[in-house]
């Protein structure tokens, strides 16, 4: 009975990292196809707020306790800023970018982290691998825009929409930070249902994207009817895999795993949109971006270095390893010494 019950835990485990490694890689991909037939705000507005009924009915279901007024603010404002700021504007940008190239600036979120956390910059900044995973990574993301922004206008003659898709890209990836963060700190003030608490998060993302449309007279030029099965079938993707599933997927592993290990999805997301893009898309990448991408990926992973808990036999191996090379460098210092001296 306990080898079924541990068997299915390994399997529910593998399952949901695989949605948080190659649903959330893919979900750039989906976009693209949803851009078909929905403008980037109206795409969001469906998106979210269907994702967020769907958990409030489920919810209701499960009879959970109903969310106060202050939780349903609190969580509005975290929605506001991860889901608007975060994933809505990236709908947007990819109007004028490709799939994978909003996927690379999406990698940039863990530095977001560690610059924006600052009851944590004394521990941040006073261990060296942080420090130089910052500064290769920034290296790596100026590499990226600066190939883009010398060939945007040799290329496309809305070269200066692609360099603001970029910019917003960034501050996309800031803003995502930002509410996580704001998340974070105020969860403990206000104690609600995880699923709730992202049901209402969705709806309110759903509520601004969809005025934001309405603003633009985006709804107006919906053509419904002429609406590809492409374009439905990106947006359904959207809702069910990327919004639903991942998340869930996420917010459970979590409790599961270390967070370190949950948090490498950071360097599969990337790797799995370019792919996508490149083969089913034609997406070009240049030799520098794919360089960029690879030197952002290795700053993420500096960042995050101190996180990982080696096992005990590595650490071991590490320990003797580091003293044999103490005892060689001694042993080298002692023969020069008796060198000089002869």
């Amino acid at each position: 009975m306990k080898t079924s019950y541990f068997a299915l835990e390994r399997i529910k485990i593998l399952f949901a990292f695989i949605n948080i490694y190659l649903v959330w890689g893919a979900t750039y991909f989906a976009i693209t196809f949803a851009l078909k037939g929905f403008p980037p705000f109206v795409l969001s507005g469906i998106r979210f707020i269907t994702a967020g009924l769907i958990l409030l009915i489920w919810r209701k279901l499960k009879k959970d306790k109903p969310l106060s007024i202050k939780n349903i603010g609190f969580a509005g404002i975290s929605g506001i800023l991860v889901l608007v700021g975060g994933t809505g504007m990236v709908s947007w940008a990819q109007q004028y970018i490709s799939s994978s190239e909003a996927a690379i600036l999406g990698a940039t979120q863990p530095f977001f982290f560690i610059l924006f956390d600052k009851k944590q910059w004394p521990t941040y900044f006073g261990k060296l691998s942080i420090i130089l995973g910052l500064t290769i990574g920034f290296f790596g993301l100026i590499l990226f825009i600066n190939q883009r922004t010398t060939t945007a206008y040799q290329i496309n003659e809305n070269g200066s929409l692609q360099i603001i898709a970029y910019l917003v890209l960034i501050a996309s990836a800031a803003s995502w930070v930002i509410g996580a963060l704001f998340s974070k700190r105020n969860s403990q003030k206000f104690q609600s249902s995880v699923y709730l608490n992202a049901a209402w998060q969705f709806i309110a993302a759903g509520i601004v994207t969809s005025s934001i449309a309405a603003l633009q007279s985006d709804w107006e030029t919906v053509q419904w009817n002429s609406i590809s099965s492409e374009a439905w079938g990106g947006l359904s993707f959207l809702i069910f895999a990327g919004s639903l599933a991942s998340y869930l997927s996420f917010s459970w592993l979590i409790t599961k795993k270390p967070a370190a290990l949950v948090s490498t999805f950071t360097y599969v997301n990337p790797v799995v949109a370019v792919l996508l893009g490149v083969i089913f898309l034609q997406e070009h990448i240049s030799i520098n971006q794919y360089l960029a991408l690879f030197i952002i990926l290795i700053g993420v992973l500096l960042t995050n270095l101190s996180t990982y808990k080696l096992p005990k036999a590595i650490r071991l191996k590490i320990f003797q390893f580091k003293l044999i090379l103490a005892w060689f460098i001694g042993i080298r210092k002692y023969v020069r010494i008796i060198q000089l001296e002869a």
